[in-house]
């Protein structure tokens, strides 16, 4: 890296600090990009084959720490583990992140395909490089697109394997916590809601349809369309609001309003 220029070789540090990238795939990216920063990024992680520079082995060492002993995948007991080699919480949504790289099936166990295929497309082969890549992987809430997919995958991968539909506590615990992302200042009165009026379990068109509303509809529901083509579940929850006068007084209490 001597060989190039002052602003060059920031450049490569910055991008290898934000990225958890080596040098030679900094300079790779960066070169491929005419040297812009941003581009570089955008090269990074719209083209996987220049970030999975990972050695098999170090893959399989990572695997087979958090394997579980009896099972040829890694169960609770090895998430756990990971969880405290990263020094991150299991109910962090950043592990929820993490499974939706690995393509997981199922909440709280990896497949050896799902782990090292995850890891291997996250540039990952080493816990160093893993807890790097952690920054990033909270950083892929913030994109609106791959907010949505991560929220769609949870459906599936919290869901018990067999069954079309969630959990009520199952979803409301999902909600609340992909929720406190996007700050949708209704969660907590649609968690209540369901406990109150429902109290069943959620079907997968509910759970899509959902972000739509609150991405669309504003809190105070002024622009919510009684004839729009929401699930009766909604409907029923905007009708709640308004008996309980649950949305104007969020109006009063917004010194904003």
């Amino acid at each position: 890296m001597h060989k190039l220029g002052r602003s060059n070789r920031d450049k490569v540090q910055q991008f290898m600090a934000i990225t958890g990238a080596s040098e030679k795939v900094a300079l790779q990216a960066l070169k491929a990009s005419d040297w812009n920063l941003e581009g570089a990024f955008d090269v990074f992680y719209s083209q996987p084959h220049i970030r999975t520079y990972t050695d098999t082995r170090h893959l399989e060492e990572l695997y087979h720490r958090y394997k579980d002993s009896y099972a040829d995948m890694i169960l609770v007991d090895g998430i756990t583990l990971l969880c405290n080699d990263l020094q991150v919480d299991p109910q962090d949504i950043v592990m929820l992140v993490l499974s939706w790289h690995m393509k997981a099936a199922t909440m709280c166990e990896f497949s050896k395909q799902e782990f090292t295929s995850g890891l291997q497309a996250l540039g990952i082969d080493s816990l160093e490089k893993f807890r790097e890549r952690i920054q990033y992987m909270r950083s892929e809430l913030k994109d609106e697109q791959k907010f949505r997919e991560i929220y769609n995958f949870a459906f599936g991968w919290a869901k018990e394997k067999g069954q079309k539909s969630l959990a009520l506590d199952t979803a409301i615990g999902m909600w609340q916590l992909l929720f406190a992302e996007k700050q949708w200042p209704l969660v907590d009165h649609w968690c209540q809601f369901l406990q109150a009026r429902h109290n069943k379990a959620i079907s997968r068109d509910t759970w899509s349809q959902l972000l739509e509303f609150a991405r669309t509809v504003d809190p105070t529901l002024s622009n919510y369309d009684a004839e729009g083509a929401w699930p009766y579940l909604i409907d029923e929850f905007v009708e709640y609001l308004n008996e309980n006068n649950i949305v104007q007084k969020s109006q009063m209490d917004d010194p904003a309003r």
